[in-house]
């Protein structure tokens, strides 16, 4: 197997072997931002949203774009051939880059650190899909900015370690009594044939799966709102799903351990996700 090749300002070279400086800022501060985006036999899918996704959390933290779009899509592009094509998951992030030393004010004139790499794409398994999964409800301790794509994940890990204990694939985060998203995916309920989604403000990250499925979903003539979803009508509804680049659109079977609806995928998530297959197959081929 040929080994991963990574990207680091301007550098190609195999990932194990990728450095960055003590002193950059993402190691030491965790300033910076990144994405995640999908791709399959070797093409990213809704790269340009993702991109832009980028570019508006960079000017909320006050940093210049190193690229212009088009370099982005060269560079990702080279990143997946490099790496053999196929199904990947492409990340990247820009820090503010490394100074002379620590300091929290923002230092001038630093040129930024860029790192991408790619990983085989982790999408659910046959038996996740067809079975549903398990999630919990913790409260969401993290900051009030979300809609930031920052790399500042420790609130979201440890979620994501709370629901790995109880042997689940998710934790959505609560904020009183509401559910604002998942540790790392957006988060869907169909109540009474209507399906809602919390809408997009600073408590949430802007999907661009959430995005693209709502699009579907409205295109297909489902019932959509967006508004906020209470913890006890997400515990009540018919079907609850969650949605992020690498889960594409999963069916929760269980929350804190009691069935949602019959207990395994309802009949709307199957078509969501034969929606979400089919746009696949029209735009990648």
């Amino acid at each position: 197997m040929t080994e991963p090749v990574a990207y680091v300002n301007g550098q190609w070279g195999p990932l194990a072997q990728a450095r960055v400086p003590v002193l950059d800022r993402g190691f030491l501060l965790a300033d910076g931002v990144y994405e995640v985006i999908p791709a399959y036999a070797g093409r990213m899918l809704r790269a340009d949203e993702h991109l832009a996704r980028l570019e508006r959390s960079l000017a909320e933290v006050r940093m210049g774009n190193p690229h212009t779009r088009a370099q982005w899509l060269d560079l990702l592009g080279r990143l997946i051939r490099e790496n053999g094509g196929g199904d990947k998951m492409v990340y990247l992030q820009v820090t503010r880059g490394a100074a002379a030393g620590r300091g929290h004010p923002f230092p001038e004139n630093l040129p930024p650190t860029v790192v991408a790499f790619c990983q085989p794409l982790p999408l659910p398994s046959a038996e996740m899909r067809e079975d549903g999964v398990g999630v919990i409800a913790v409260p969401d301790i993290r900051w009030s900015r979300c809609d930031i794509k920052a790399i500042a994940l420790l609130p979201n890990l440890l979620a994501t370690q709370a629901a790995k204990e109880q042997g689940c694939n998710e934790a959505l985060l609560v904020r009183d009594d509401r559910v604002t998203e998942g540790a790392s995916s957006n988060v869907f309920a169909v109540l009474d044939g209507t399906v809602a989604t919390p809408p997009k403000n600073n408590e949430i990250l802007p999907g661009v799966t959430r995005d693209l499925l709502l699009e579907l979903l409205r295109g297909a003539g489902v019932p959509v709102q967006e508004r906020p979803l209470g913890l006890a009508e997400l515990r009540r509804a018919d079907e609850v799903w969650i949605t992020s680049s690498t889960r594409e659109v999963l069916a929760v079977a269980r929350v804190d351990g009691q069935p949602v609806g019959a207990g395994r995928p309802g009949p709307l998530h199957a078509r969501a996700w034969a929606l979400f297959q089919d746009y696949k197959r029209r735009v990648l081929i």
